[in-house]
């Protein structure tokens, strides 16, 4: 099965900016199926983001996020190539990860040439 996670980070100076987009339904338990019937709450509670075996962000989430979210945070500590580690998990206790190897991409400024960008998913 395909990941539910895809992250992109780009390194500027020291600090690395993470993006990450997760696959997820987040029904909030309040709406209704064309029948009428309200749709169970399932929606992710914890997001976490690893380098290097520390964490680095973490996000506590509850039935108030969109479908689909969305993240972006920045951290200092990467160099270009390492690994970096998303998970979440949801209040079913389903959960997903993603080891994003050599995900941390140098952006070259200098150049002129815009961006190294990497995706993993």
């Amino acid at each position: 099965m395909a990941s539910t996670i895809r992250v992109r980070a780009i390194m500027g100076g020291d600090t690395t900016e993470v993006q990450a987009l997760v696959q997820h339904p987040m029904d909030s338990g309040f709406v209704k199926d064309s029948a009428g019937t309200l749709i169970p709450p399932h929606h992710i509670e914890v997001v976490e983001f690893e380098h290097a075996g520390k964490t680095v962000f973490t996000a506590l989430w509850g039935p108030a996020v969109s479908k689909d979210p969305y993240v972006k945070f920045s951290f200092k500590g990467a160099q270009k190539g390492d690994d970096l580690t998303v998970s979440w998990v949801d209040n079913k206790g389903e959960s997903d990860s993603l080891v994003a190897k050599d995900s941390i991409a140098a952006r070259i400024v200098a150049s002129g040439l815009g961006e190294e960008r990497c995706f993993a998913q």
